[in-house]
């Protein structure tokens, strides 16, 4: 206990942050309403043709650009650099909300009086003012998850699914709701953002509270107000924050600033903590190891059952991955909380301690997704190098690669990688616990339940890849 001890007080008393718009060029490269343009434009011809070549191309997975490239190439950039390093960052490139973030604004790069959009300008229902939604669509996205990842057709569909949506909510209701309440994929980039070393803030707050105008959200003259529905003056966490930087252009203070910081810390401030976020927690838990059995695990018979929709296996593999996701992982992690509240002798509502002990599963989930990211990509990503000569699977030979064969990469070391990624996030995840037990005045006995229980996944996860 005392090198986690001590993880912790290095944990607790990380503050310092660097502010990287201090840097004249970096704040000149944020502030051009260029850049986001120039990074959708840039990612948005790989969606259409993702799209085309699911619609049309070959129905071979590993030999179709729309597998390749958005389940295997785009899903390693994504949980092997950008959320870990970057946080939100892709979502300031995402193409899939521009089209319809385009006809809201009537132009692709300048800006309207006001900051005006042109929408029906319904309002998103309060009662949805949540991420229960979002939940609920990556759970739909799971279950289906190996017709998606390996079926070009349904991959295409779904993409489109997407696009329709986006065009929809722009049009019916203000700014990016798609993005905030509805994107499976934002809702867990949101909830594992908080660990990135990134984070956009205003740096006085105070600033803020005597500016009435509220540019940042509202929008003006030179920019719209923030597409995520977000006031930056109370900003405290990277979740809901899609670092489009627009506020930095709106503000009229120069109060904006993005800073560097130490890894993980938005877990050091308890404000803001909800059931809904708990619940993504875990259910993003509970499917690095389904992932992990369904793509890389030996069971061909579960395999099978995965794949084969509609049929009584299939329901059965889906029961199992409900009652597993919304039953048996975060019940037994509440029985757990009720055994931290018992020896604590806490009065804190079970509720309460429920919600709270539940960020620890932030790192733990995370890393655990990155270890089975690092096993699936590194056996997969060969397919890579045919699929960029012949997209469709039509018999071109652009680069002269399609003649290319797959060959895992690094087969004998990725143990290797995964097992020092596994033991990172139990370790920051023992420190989270042990931080909640003090933000709670619980005994930091109070936390050996929920220290057990990142403890068993963790050795869960090692088996299952290990």
């Amino acid at each position: 206990m005392t090198i986690v001890t001590f993880y912790v007080s290095r944990f607790t008393d990380m503050a310092s942050r660097f502010e990287l718009t201090g840097i004249p060029l970096v704040k000149k490269i944020l502030a051009s309403r260029w850049l986001q343009w120039s990074l959708m434009v840039g990612t948005l011809p790989f969606f259409v043709l993702a799209v085309l070549t699911g619609l049309y191309g070959t129905p071979a997975g590993n030999r179709n650009f729309g597998i390749v490239f958005v389940w295997i190439v785009w899903w390693a950039l994504l949980m092997l650099l950008f959320v870990p390093f970057l946080g939100r960052l892709w979502c300031l490139m995402c193409p899939i909300p521009a089209p319809g973030e385009w006809l809201q604004r009537r132009t692709f790069v300048g800006t309207r009086a006001g900051g005006k959009l042109y929408t029906l300008g319904k309002k998103w229902p309060k009662r949805l003012n949540n991420i229960w939604l979002q939940n609920a669509a990556f759970l739909a996205v799971a279950l289906f998850s190996k017709v998606i990842l390996t079926t070009p057709l349904i991959s295409a569909l779904l993409l489109l699914l997407f696009a329709v949506l986006a065009m929809v909510t722009s049009y019916l209701f203000e700014r990016r709701i798609f993005c905030r309440y509805l994107c499976p994929v934002g809702g867990f980039i949101g909830l594992y953002s908080q660990l990135a070393p990134v984070e956009l803030r205003v740096k006085d707050r105070a600033v803020c509270a005597a500016h009435t105008e509220k540019s940042c959200y509202h929008g003006n003259d030179e920019g719209y107000g923030c597409p995520w529905l977000v006031y930056p003056g109370a900003l405290d966490k990277n979740t809901y924050c899609g670092l489009c930087v627009e506020c930095l252009k709106t503000c009229s203070r120069d109060n904006i600033a993005l800073y560097a910081r130490p890894f993980g810390s938005d877990l050091l401030s308890s404000n803001g903590r909800r059931l809904d976020e708990a619940y993504r927690a875990f259910i993003m838990l509970a499917g690095a190891p389904v992932y992990s059995i369904v793509f890389m695990g030996p069971w061909s018979q579960l395999k099978e059952a995965a794949y084969s929709v509609g049929k009584p296996e299939w329901w059965l593999y889906a029961l199992s991955f409900l009652v597993v996701t919304l039953g048996f992982v975060p019940g037994l992690f509440y029985a757990c909380a009720a055994l931290a509240k018992k020896l604590s002798h806490s009065h804190t509502p079970i509720r309460k301690l429920f919600v709270e002990y539940a960020y620890v599963l932030v790192p733990l989930g995370l890393t655990a997704w990155i270890a089975f990211s690092l096993s699936f990509v590194l056996m997969n990503i060969s397919y890579a190098w045919a699929v960029v000569s012949d997209p469709f699977g039509w018999g071109w030979n652009l680069f002269g690669t399609t003649a290319w064969k797959w060959a895992p990469y690094l087969a004998g070391v990725i143990p290797y990688l995964q097992i020092p990624v596994l033991l990172i996030g139990l370790v920051a995840a023992v420190a989270v616990a042990l931080r909640t037990a003090r933000e709670q005045r619980m005994a930091q006995i109070a936390a050996l339940p929920i220290v057990a229980y990142c403890v068993a996944f963790t050795m869960t996860m090692l088996w299952l890849n290990v």
